[in-house]
Parts: structure tokens; C-alpha cells; sequence
């Protein structure tokens, strides 16, 4: 998003910046191959803010798409053909439609499926409200929305990551700007915002309310995954110094622990980087990426944790040359990571991905696509549902917008090593 705080290196987390970066030291892996195959996308017209969610064997697919001042959210499943016809969530004409802030669907345990989307609170560019609505029907009505949140106060709220919580529903957890002053975003005496989190029981009915950390980065998106211990939540934070590194806190024994980092990269800016982290999980075994640009260098980084995110183990380089960040990460079932961001290098932006080890061995990238290095392009997605990789991207390069898909499905490589 646009802010009035802005430096050279910030403004290129969203456009095109250049950048010289060290040769990885990770050990290059030949054998994984990743046959690439278009899926015809559900969305029309224009659209964008994909987002992607799977729970068991249920993949979502949720976007954007606008048309005569209003906005509408769309859902459709994958299919063993494809895409399910799209159903509509919701649409107004009064939504805060944004690049990085973007809705989603997920798909919880009992069959509820839970919608967040953002609504505007007042006329000042960042007050708005996350909006969210249950349906019991698979999608084919929804229930009247209502808010996380109960400050009252016109600022954001926005940024939400929505998941299923091991015992009870709907859990959440949202960037809160109710410390701010009104009208006001980022800068001198603007305030700090919190990072909150939340919980629902099956029949809808909120169960607590807490604050996970009262000063985080003001536009980083949010994460959340859940391992075989309980829910973990990765974000940016802001030290008073504006040192803005990637932090976690985790759900155990009824409350959220004290946020910790996951690697002290000490990257101070000034400004928000509009670039947040990207978790995945299973069991006890997490892994999570991120976008630094130390040194004015951008890269991509991700980690991995054997004690459900207690601790994480030292940072493996994933890009290849730069990168503009907007990561996701998806745990893989030998406990490596495929990772997906944009690499941006020779003067071109792609969506890329590359599987790495634990160990730092990183397989040859594939690009996905080529993709917009502006805000246009917003953040490309990557799910894993058993044996294939689902991707998600918003295509500009014929000056309209509009939501593309495709699919990896699991190979071998020649050594007789799983793709994935």
C-alpha cells in the first residue's frame, strides 16, 4: 500500500530496485522436477487478491473482483477436473480492496466455512474493519458478518490470518490499530500498532481476546499455521530503534507465549516494507520463510523447526540473484520446504519456486510465471493438497488484472527421489 513515509528501498519492496547479492552456499539438488500445468482460473473480468487454503484434502481458492465500484469475494474448490463454479461470499461498495491486505476463505473441521474481508470504517485512507461471516451450507449462504474486534476506533484493522483451532473453531489473528491516532497510519507520534489474536467455539460464539505484541511493522501480512502443539503466528515486528525483523509467538497451554525472533537479521528501516512472512507446518516440524533487505540487499530466507516453532535453526539463502520478497512457503512431506517468491534480476520479475532441505540443499528454481514488479501484482500464492502444489497469481501483462492457476503434480527425479 502507499504511505507518506516512504524510503528508496521501502518503495522497492514494491516496484524494482537493483541489488547485488552473495553467491548461496547451499548445495545445488538436480532431481526435483516440477511439470508445470495450467489450470483454467474461475475468476473473470477484473480481478486479484488470490488466496489459497487447504484443510485435509479441501483446497479453496478465494479472490477478488471488482466491477462497477463494488467488490466481491468469490470462492471456488479444486477439483479433479479443475475448478467448482465460483460462489460469492459477499461484495459493498464501501471495501478496502488493497494489493498485500487481501481476504480468505478457510475451510474448518465440522464443514463451517469462515470468510474475512475488510470494510471501511470512516472516509481517511486506513480506517477500515475486518469483517468475517460463517457458512453452514458449504458456502451457498452466509451469515450476517461481524467483527473480531470491539475498540470502536476508526484505524485499521486489516492483515488477518484465519485458521482452525485444535478444540474448538474459528481462531485469528489480525494487525489492530486501535493505539494510533485516527487519520493517522505511520510516523511522528502516529502510534504503534498491536498484532491481537482471537478465538471462536463451533457455534460462533467469541472466547477471548488477547494481545500478542503492542508495537509490530504497520502493513506486514500476518501468518498463522498449526502444529501438532497448537497454533503459531509469525509477523513483523518494530523495535523502538525501527529494527523491523520476523518474530513468533505461539499458543501453549492456553495462552500466546512472549514473541520471540526467529533470526536476528537487524534490518532497520524507517518505514513499513509491505512484506510479511509465510509459515507452514506438520506434526512438530515448521518451516518459515521471509524477505530481508539488510544492508539495502533483498533476500529471501527460510528456516526450519523441529519443536513446533520453539526454536528455528540458522537462515538457508532461497533466492537466486535478488528478490522483492512477498515469500510463501509450503512443508512438504519429507520434511523439506517448497518456497515460492519474486526474483527480481536482469531487469525482470518472476514468481518463483525452489524446494530446500533442512540441511541447505536447495533444488534448481522453477519460474512459475513472469509477474509484475509493481503492487499490481500483489502476492502470488502456493498450497500443497497430497500430491500436487496448487499456485495462484494475479496476471497484469495485458494492462488489465486477472487471478491465474496452476498445478505441480508429484514426480520423480532421476535418481528415484520424490519431487515433493
Amino acid at each position: 500500500m502507499t504511505h507518506s513515509i516512504r524510503t528508496s528501498l521501502v518503495a522497492a519492496c514494491g516496484a524494482v530496485f537493483t541489488l547485488t547479492a552473495a553467491a548461496s552456499r547451499a548445495v545445488p539438488d538436480t532431481t526435483w522436477l516440477l511439470p508445470l500445468a495450467r489450470l483454467d482460473s474461475p475468476a473473470v473480468g477484473r480481478s486479484g487478491q488470490p488466496q489459497l487454503t487447504v484443510t485435509g484434502d479441501r483446497a479453496v481458492l478465494s479472490w477478488v473482483e471488482q466491477a462497477d465500484g463494488k467488490a466481491t469475494l468469490k470462492i471456488a474448490d479444486r477439483t479433479s477436473s479443475g475448478w467448482s463454479q465460483p460462489r460469492v461470499v459477499a461484495s459493498g461498495d464501501d471495501w478496502f480492496v488493497n494489493w498485500a491486505d487481501v481476504p480468505s476463505v478457510v475451510h474448518l473441521q465440522d464443514g463451517t466455512l469462515a470468510a474475512h474481508w475488510l470494510q471501511k470504517s470512516a472516509s481517511s485512507t486506513y480506517a477500515y474493519d475486518v469483517r468475517l461471516s460463517l457458512s453452514k451450507d458449504d458456502g451457498k449462504t452466509w451469515g450476517p458478518s461481524f467483527t473480531p474486534h470491539h475498540d470502536g476506533t476508526r484505524t485499521e484493522h486489516g492483515f488477518a490470518s484465519l485458521f482452525q483451532m485444535p478444540g474448538a473453531g474459528l481462531g485469528l489473528t489480525w494487525l489492530d490499530g486501535r493505539q494510533m491516532k485516527e487519520g493517522a497510519h505511520e510516523g511522528m507520534d502516529a502510534g504503534a500498532m498491536s498484532l491481537r489474536a482471537t478465538i471462536y467455539d463451533t457455534t460462533g460464539r467469541q472466547l477471548s481476546d488477547s494481545l500478542l505484541d503492542d508495537r509490530v511493522c504497520e502493513c506486514c501480512p500476518t501468518t498463522t499455521a498449526v502444529t501438532s502443539e497448537g497454533p503459531i503466528v509469525a509477523f513483523r515486528n518494530r523495535s523502538e530503534d525501527e529494527i523491523r525483523d520476523i518474530y513468533v509467538s505461539r499458543f501453549v497451554a492456553g495462552t500466546w507465549t512472549q514473541p520471540a525472533p526467529v533470526h536476528r537479521d537487524n534490518w532497520k528501516i524507517a518505514a513499513c516494507p509491505v512484506n510479511g512472512p509465510s509459515l507452514g507446518a506438520r506434526d512438530k516440524n515448521v518451516a518459515i520463510a521471509w524477505f530481508t533487505a539488510q544492508g539495502d540487499q533483498g533476500r529471501v530466507y527460510v528456516a526450519f523447526s523441529t519443536d513446533a516453532g520453539a526454536t528455528f535453526g540458522d537462515p538457508i539463502r532461497v533466492d537466486d540473484v535478488s528478490a522483492l520478497g512477498r515469500v510463501d512457503v509450503e512443508l512438504l512431506p519429507d520434511g523439506s520446504a517448497a518456497v515460492a517468491w519474486i526474483e527480481y534480476a536482469d531487469q525482470k520479475a518472476q514468481f518463483r519456486i525452489r524446494r530446500v532441505e533442512r540441511g541447505g540443499t536447495r533444488s534448481v528454481s522453477t519460474n512459475l510465471a513472469g509477474i509484475s514488479a509493481n503492487r499490481s501484482s500483489g502476492y502470488p500464492r502456493v498450497a500443497r493438497r497430497g500430491n500436487e502444489l496448487i499456485f495462484a497469481w494475479t496476471d497484469t501483462s495485458d494492462g488489465t488484472s486477472r487471478v491465474q492457476t496452476a498445478v505441480a503434480s508429484l514426480v520423480l527425479g532421476p535418481a528415484g527421489q520424490q519431487g515433493f
